[in-house]
């Protein structure tokens, strides 16, 4: 059957079934006012029966049954109601209007009222008076024979007492609270002060009411926090994301076909490639996906369980699917983290849940899986796929090998950056993508590290011929990643320690800072300073979330972690004495994995070499020392210390180079000496320099030699 069909046989269904309850009604009415006439006060002695038949099947909580009809379609219909009878008290014409309305439930799929009273598990007596609250909000002359029938005019709301007596049947556990009419809140009891319940009006949920007229959509309840994940955009998987997603679906049919759907657990790091996975698996299923940020659960324990009814509820209306975004649970507050394991506690249907890495306490009923970005050939292939209507074949090879390589993004991340980089040109530029990578990389990094402008170059630095040698070599080896692991296979035989980590050893002021930044301006790459005062927290666990973060927003790539001071943070692990000792242990050790995980280049600058773990030291690619420059480097910094536009007069370097200064501080000297010539109105002068030379040997605690100034 069609949808106007549908649409048009509900209502005939509707009507027939709002006749029989008037005749009911006019019955009931007319004996309460015979007996109001006579004298009497109006009977409402019932039969109650002490529980209900149970129907087959009730598991409305654990989803729509296979074999159920799908839900009806939106539409808008209307259909009038026969004329009644002139005798509405006569139990022949009830009769007559009953079989009617049976005859008009014989169409496919069944009426709204019937799909909704099999998925939700109603007996006959739930479902007639699930009708006759809808039938007060649908017809006012029910409304005016409902408030006849209990013998108060301005009573138009239905009660209980009224629904035993009018139905057969009655079952008094109908308005339990864990019966489907309260429990899945498909009627309202409004029971103010000493109300008894059976006296207490009901109303039908609206949300339901539409249900029964054939207008199936979203509660708008639940519309207000939960949001359509993606709309009519095209989910982006590559291929082993796509046997990811097949693997959950087997998962789900085969754990689902047995018993509860379990809840779906998406692991990683990369929240676009899991809800992707999620909105792939719900496509296969003709499911809507709807997405719950966590900081949208509320946080009163009871307004999360009745948000968790109303989407058990909504989930037999609708082919529905839900997907928690839990990817910050370990910096959320303890009442959204209590919130969130309320709400997942509860069998929700097809759920997904998204985190960055397993709970310590495990979800009951989880189904878990790894979701991983895009390998780096998949991504080489998508940005060659870019590239390749723009550039000649060989530059397309060389530019998606270059951005593969440095940059670890999700497809539609990728998409994005392509999108991004083609906004100037109608053809994408390897430049412009690489410059749109790092705008896409950088927000993340922004908010846990200090980004340092790079502006120094190879000749800035004056160091020896070994040291720079190994700066070159690791500038090299990053921009040579893809070649040598993907086309060389060298990935293929390691699992870890594809990244590039070294540790930059010397004094304060000797070159380790400018070396970073020589390195990063070369290779086209930001520069974060990592501000241990941010990483290390002195409460428990906290210094490896913190930890956690930085490296997943590095691992986007297009940028070089600077670790300055890195004894402080990679000290030597110390002997267990106490709880301090042994968790200062461990966030040591994960600072150890994640370096080696780490699949970009962190470099580490530390002034005592000794301080450092030996274990780290093993994991290290690369040591470069920065000695104490001797007279031959300090005169080639002083010769560069001063910018070709200063005006000078007079210097003499070899005399300067015998102070003892290490770079940074001749870099002081210099500044200091162009500022008090700038204030004179004179050119910077040897007499200049030794008296700014003079009062930065002050500074640093030195002694002062007079004989050297003269």
């Amino acid at each position: 059957m069609n949808g106007d069909a549908w649409a048009d046989g509900n209502n005939r269904y509707l009507a027939a079934s709002l006749h029989w309850l008037r005749l009911k009604l006019r019955r009931l009415a007319a004996a309460a006012n015979a007996d109001v006439a006579a004298g009497r006060a109006p009977s409402t002695q019932v039969v109650v029966a002490t529980s209900a038949p149970a129907p087959a099947a009730r598991t409305w909580w654990s989803g729509r049954p296979a074999s159920s009809a799908p839900p009806p379609p939106v539409l808008e219909a209307s259909a009038q109601a026969p004329p009644l009878p002139q005798a509405a008290s006569d139990d022949k014409a009830i009769d007559a209007a009953a079989a009617k309305r049976a005859d008009a439930a014989q169409i496919e799929p069944p009426p709204a009222l019937l799909v909704l009273a099999r998925r939700l598990g109603l007996d006959a007596f739930e479902a007639d008076t699930l009708l006759l609250c809808a039938a007060a909000e649908l017809d006012p002359a029910i409304a005016a024979l409902i408030a006849s029938a209990q013998g108060q005019a301005s009573r138009a709301s239905p009660t209980f007492a009224l629904a035993l007596q009018l139905f057969d049947d009655p079952s008094w556990d109908a308005l339990s609270p864990h019966r489907p009419l309260r429990y899945a809140r498909l009627v309202d009891i409004n029971q103010p002060g000493a109300t008894p319940l059976t006296g207490a009006a009901l109303r039908v949920d609206e949300r339901v009411m539409h249900y029964i007229k054939g207008l199936n959509a979203i509660d708008e309840r639940l519309a207000s926090l939960f949001a359509p994940s993606g709309g009519d955009e095209r989910a982006l998987l590559s291929s082993s994301q796509r046997e990811v997603a097949d693997a959950v679906l087997h998962q789900l049919k085969v754990v689902g076909a047995r018993s509860q759907i379990p809840l779906v657990t998406l692991l990683g790091v990369d929240a676009a490639s899991k809800l992707d996975t999620a909105r792939t698996v719900c496509e296969q299923l003709d499911r809507h996906l709807y997405r719950l940020p966590l900081d949208a659960l509320p946080a009163a324990r009871a307004d999360v369980e009745n948000l968790a009814r109303l989407w058990q509820r909504e989930c037999l209306m609708l082919p529905i699917a839900l997907y928690v975004d839990a990817d910050e649970l370990d910096g959320a507050s303890a009442d959204a983290a209590a919130s969130f394991h309320t709400l997942v506690s509860r069998d929700l249907g097809l759920a997904f849940v998204a985190l960055r890495q397993p709970l310590a306490r495990p979800l009951s009923n989880s189904l878990a899986i790894e979701v991983d970005k895009p390998s780096v050939p998949e991504q080489h292939a998508a940005w060659l796929e870019g590239l390749s209507s723009a550039l000649p074949d060989d530059d397309a090879a060389r530019g998606a090998a270059a951005l593969a390589s440095q940059f670890d993004l999700s497809l539609r991340d990728l998409q994005h950056a392509l999108a991004l980089g083609a906004a100037d040109d109608e053809q994408p530029r390897v430049d412009a993508l690489w410059s749109a990578c790092r705008q896409w990389t950088r927000p993340k990094l922004d908010q846990l590290a200090q980004r340092i402008d790079a502006r120094a170059t190879w000749d800035d630095l004056v160091l020896s011929d070994e040291s720079m040698a190994l700066l070159r070599q690791i500038a090299q080896q990053v921009q040579n990643r893809y070649k040598v692991y993907e086309q060389w296979g060298f990935a293929k035989s390691m699992n870890r320690g594809l990244g590039i980590s070294a540790l930059f050893a010397g004094e304060s002021g000797t070159g380790k800072t400018m070396a970073a930044e020589v390195i990063a301006n070369a290779l086209q790459l930001s520069l974060y300073r990592i501000d241990l005062s941010a990483v290390v927290s002195k409460y428990i666990g906290e210094t490896e979330k913190n930890l956690r973060r930085l490296f997943d927003a590095a691992e986007l790539g297009g940028a070089i972690l600077f670790f300055d001071e890195a004894d402080a943070l990679f000290g030597k692990r110390s002997e267990v004495k106490d709880s301090h000792d042994r968790y200062a242990n461990i966030e040591i050790n994960y600072l150890l994995q994640r370096m080696e995980a780490f699949a970009g280049l962190a470099i580490l600058a530390t002034n005592m070499k000794g301080a450092l773990d030996l274990a780290f030291m093993r994991r290290l690619r690369f040591v470069v020392q920065f000695p104490y420059p001797g007279p031959a480097e300090r005169k080639r910094m002083w010769q560069r210390a001063l910018p070709s536009g200063v005006p000078t007069d007079g210097i003499d370097y070899d005399r300067l180079a015998r102070f003892h200064l290490s770079g940074g501080n001749i870099h002081s000297v210099a500044l200091n000496a162009a500022f008090m010539a700038a204030a004179r109105s004179t050119p910077v002068t040897q007499a200049l320099l030794q008296a700014s030379v003079r009062s930065e040997l002050r500074k640093l605690d030195k002694a002062v030699n007079e004989a050297e100034f003269r």
